[in-house]
């Protein structure tokens, strides 16, 4: 993989990613406090990965991997069960006292796609090497 994709090439996909994440966390979030902290995470993922990327050692090609990948895994997780975790976050925001339960389809499917989208990650890791 990176025999063909430089750290330019890297930083490509890392700004497609994260253009490709903000639109769709715009679409899936139902409310202005929701899309808020989902804006908010690229940032906080970059301040929390680059110090954790540099006392590993890991190159820049490497962070740029992971930072795309982990914004496409929210965006694989969250937009085909949009609605119903949409449903879930702006009943949460008008009743905070109580808990809101998750729909058990979503819930299942977030663990699944999240779990197949870690696996990819670990199994693409070495070809970067």
């Amino acid at each position: 993989m990176s025999v063909h994709l430089t750290t330019d090439d890297w930083w490509l996909i890392a700004v497609g990613a994260t253009v490709v994440y903000m639109a769709a966390m715009y679409w899936c979030m139902p409310t202005p406090k929701a899309k808020r902290r989902m804006f908010i995470a690229p940032l906080a993922g970059w301040m929390f990965l680059l110090p954790d990327a540099t006392i590993k050692g890991y190159s820049v090609s490497h962070t740029l991997y992971f930072y795309s990948c982990v914004l496409m895994m929210f965006v694989i997780m969250l937009a085909p069960v949009a609605k119903r975790v949409g449903a879930d976050i702006a009943e949460q925001e008008e009743k905070p006292w109580d808990k809101v339960p998750l729909n058990t389809f979503s819930l299942y499917w977030m663990v699944g796609s999240a779990t197949a989208c870690v696996t990819g990650v670990v199994y693409l890791w070495p070809l970067l090497a």
